[in-house]
């Protein structure tokens, strides 16, 4: 089974486990949907379920640029009849009007300058993407007069370092420490403006932590695509901090599966929610489960923590996502891994020719010697992954620290 099939099944499986009432799926069938960003990791698996949803008489419109791939191959892009790629950029006019031609109905806008570091190294371009772009999309959106405009934002970014655990939706902060997290808050106060003045239905969808197929590693990439890839080459897994920090790891499945409800339920228009799994997983013990099925024996890394990474724990509360769009994540954490082990492994080849890490040293770590380092030169420390446990999290367990090589 070839990497197009097998993707296409895991997700037909899901949305059969899912079992979405009649409603909604009489709600998509024959839409046009446009999709922007498409061509990443969240996107990439949401096409090939809307695909699924509009059915032969209507169509998914993806728009992306191709700027997070290498070489610059739309490989994430299942080639489904009904499935449209445009090869464009949310800044463009003339790209806009080249995907509303298609006249969308339902928005899903997932494209972004991703993410942390990359916005740190690249501010300008930042702004211009998540924040410009955006301001042309929801004036598009606006004058088309479509039915929803369902914005990814990010929980990762905008709730700052200072907020209680579970994070809720009622908690703001200012002290935001990359341009990635202003671009996101800014980015939701866009789709709030636009609601309010010009009566836009938009949602807020706050992302936590995804991972799982189409996500390929580098160096502006996720932790867990970073931690497979690099133990599937035997080298040690860099965690900057102690290692007992806390991440609320979401597979792409249960993302898709709340942007799904959130471009149904009326219920959701002009709010915002978290989407994620509702757990925490310590660092340390991801690097110990990814050790172990790769069969990497390297000892792990500890290295210095990046000067914006700041949150000693993620965990969020769902019970707004709950409670608007029966939101309910169905894949526990050890299952997501797995399947995504079995995805790296299954496309091996085509992962280490789409991996986009430059030589030499990490702007995040500002260090002389490179984290990535073949022959581990870095002044790390290291500890064996056999004697990190699988233990349950508790308060009691988190310490200060930052999350390891992660956006």
């Amino acid at each position: 089974m070839n990497n197009y099939a097998k993707r296409i099944a895991l997700v037909e499986d899901y949305l059969e486990k899912l079992a979405l009432k009649k409603e909604i799926f009489e709600y998509y069938r024959g839409r046009s949907i446009l999709v922007t960003g498409g061509a990443g990791a969240i996107g990439s698996n949401l096409m090939i379920a809307l695909s699924m949803l509009v059915g032969k008489s209507g169509k998914v419109v993806v728009i992306d640029n191709l700027s997070a791939i290498k070489v610059k191959d739309p490989w994430n892009v299942t080639p489904l009849p009904n499935i449209m790629f445009v090869l464009g950029d949310v800044r463009s006019d003339i790209d806009m009007k080249r995907v509303f031609k298609e006249n969308p109905s339902i928005i899903f806008h997932l494209a972004a300058f991703f993410a942390n570091q990359n916005s740190i190294d690249y501010p300008e371009t930042s702004a211009d993407v998540d924040i410009l772009g955006q301001i042309r999309l929801l004036e598009y959106a606006r004058l088309a007069k479509v039915d929803r405009f369902v914005y990814a934002s990010s929980g990762c970014a905008i709730y700052g370092s200072f907020a209680e655990m579970p994070l809720k939706e009622g908690f703001i902060s200012m002290h935001l420490t990359t341009p990635y997290q202003i671009n996101k808050m800014t980015g939701e106060m866009y789709c709030n403006f636009y609601h309010h003045h010009y009566e836009l239905p938009i949602v807020n969808c706050r992302f936590f932590n995804s991972y799982g197929p189409g996500e390929a590693p580098g160096q502006y990439r996720n932790v867990i695509p970073n931690f497979i890839y690099w133990a599937m080459q035997g080298r040690s897994l860099p965690i900057t901090g102690s290692g007992k920090e806390t991440r609320d790891f979401t597979f792409v499945f249960d993302l898709v599966h709340g942007l799904v409800r959130a471009g149904y339920y009326q219920e959701a228009v002009g709010e915002n929610f978290n989407l994620a799994s509702g757990t925490e997983t310590r660092i340390r013990d991801l690097a110990s489960m990814v050790n172990d099925a790769t069969g990497n024996r390297v000892p792990i890394s500890f290295v210095e923590r990046r000067k914006w990474d700041t949150k000693p724990r993620l965990l969020a509360s769902i019970e707004k996502a709950v409670r608007l769009v029966d939101y309910e994540p169905l894949v526990e954490f050890w299952e997501g891994f797995r399947i995504n082990i079995e995805w790296f492994k299954d496309n091996w080849d085509k992962i280490q020719t789409v991996a986009d890490f430059t030589p030499g040293m990490s702007s995040a770590v500002r260090s002389a010697d490179s984290i990535c380092s073949v022959k581990g030169k870095a002044k790390v420390r290291t500890v064996a992954s056999a004697n990190v446990l699988h233990s349950p999290i508790t308060s009691s367990t988190v310490t200060s620290g930052s999350n390891s090589i992660t956006q």
